[in-house]
């Protein structure tokens, strides 16, 4: 690091895909400076957030390569099977069972992935815990509570002034912090996308009967309904209506909320118990235009915020991580400004294409799946019976989904920087 310069890199955002790009930039040999306005205490709350995330088995890898599976290890629920139904109004319990379904089983591809299961799923609050740890122990400077107020780019740095007029430089500032990209308005890359009048409401669980590592999702006209298993045979909820409905149920007096979620969960698992608050979150599609600009990189929610329906919006914010902090550490080794858009398009180039194929596949999804139209619900069961008979194409979405498919950065191969 230049004598000139405060850190290699700043990173606005310490939540997940900012602390982890942190710890595998240290591990590569550059400094991180991390900037959040929420210090980890908080964040590590039960009430902070509510969600749980699906991690893809190479996400989890980079995790494991970075020094953080003995703290996450012991709190991630493998995810053995997902079975997907198409289901009717008013809930997946209700009618006649559909006689479309996919399932995936981790036993098919087990030759391929060394055993790993389709994927982990994880509670952010233990993601956030072993990160907060990891990154402490990596003695990684961390500046929080504070808040990026402004960004400015010279021909040789980023100047990053905070609220408290604090100002940092480094060759290097990368927007982690979410969707309303502080550092991503200063380099002055736009950003499209929408609204999708529906809200997410996220419960935790306790099962009456095991679940087995076997995750449900039923698409319902209204929006997805999932059924995600944790350890300690409880489950992640994550229940997808029109936003009127979403928070009519958040503010439902708790009998009230547990007659409709048991009218939807049905009896397959028994009775289930609500743990802890319910949470609602808007869902909304936003891609930025660019992932760079010079002196600028976008992670994370920064550059790409996708409706939850196929569980890879975290997956995307890892990904990135790993091949920007592969680029990076790779030019610095060889002598090149880690800030200069000669090296940071390789990072753009590199993850362009993949996330705007899932940013459109779940856009579609969401589109062709929340609705009760009568021809798109048959050609959307005939799709899932298709792809449920074809075992190379069972293999393929799996492979995907658990980020094993492509050019892969070293991290998501399990391997150091």
């Amino acid at each position: 690091m230049s004598e000139t310069f405060d850190a290699d890199v700043i990173i606005a955002g310490a939540g997940m895909a900012g602390a982890t790009l942190a710890l595998a930039l240290k591990q590569g040999g550059l400094t991180p400076i991390l900037i959040d306005p929420i210090v980890f205490d908080a964040q590590l709350a039960p009430t902070f957030d509510g969600r749980s995330s699906a991690i893809a088995y190479a996400s989890f890898r980079q995790w494991r390569a970075l020094g953080l599976a003995q703290d996450i290890e012991p709190h991630a629920q493998r995810i053995e099977q997902i079975l997907v139904t198409d289901g009717r109004s008013p809930g997946a319990s209700v009618g006649k069972p559909s006689p479309f379904y996919l399932r995936f089983d981790s036993a098919e591809i087990a030759d391929r992935s060394d055993g790993e299961p389709l994927g982990y799923l994880l509670e952010n609050r233990r993601s956030r815990a072993a990160l907060a740890a990891a990154v402490e122990k990596a003695k990684i400077t961390v500046l929080a509570p504070a808040r990026v107020d402004q960004v400015s780019f010279d021909t040789d740095c980023a100047r990053v002034t905070l609220e408290d007029g604090r100002v940092l430089t480094a060759p290097l500032v990368v927007g982690a912090e979410g969707r309303a990209s502080v550092v991503r308005a200063a380099a002055g890359i736009n950003s499209l996308g929408w609204a999708y009048a529906q809200t997410g409401v996220v419960a935790t669980v306790k099962l009456a009967r095991p679940h087995e590592g076997v995750a449900h999702e039923y698409f319902l006209p209204g929006g997805p309904f999932a059924i995600l298993p944790l350890t300690e045979d409880r489950a992640s909820l994550v229940w997808t209506e029109p936003t009127a409905k979403a928070q009519a149920l958040k503010s439902a007096r708790p009998e009230v909320f547990h007659a409709h979620l048991q009218r939807r969960f049905g009896a397959l698992l028994g009775e289930a118990q609500v743990m802890g608050p319910v949470f609602t979150y808007p869902l909304s599609l936003q891609l930025a235009e660019r992932m760079c600009a010079p002196r600028a990189a976008l992670l994370g929610d920064a550059a790409h915020g996708i409706h939850p329906i196929a569980g890879q919006g975290l997956n995307l914010g890892l990904k990135g991580a790993a091949a920007l902090a592969e680029v990076l550490v790779d030019a610095a080794r060889l002598g090149e400004d880690i800030g200069s858009e000669v090296v940071l398009e390789r990072y753009a180039r590199w993850r362009r294409f993949d996330n705007i194929s899932v940013v459109a596949a779940c856009d579609l999804f969401v589109r062709l799946f929340s609705n009760d139209n009568p021809l798109l619900r048959l050609a959307r069961g005939a799709g899932m019976a298709a792809v449920n008979r074809i075992g190379p194409a069972r293999r393929f979405f799996m492979n995907d989904a658990g980020g094993a498919l492509g050019d892969l950065p070293r991290l998501l191969r399990g391997e150091a920087l």
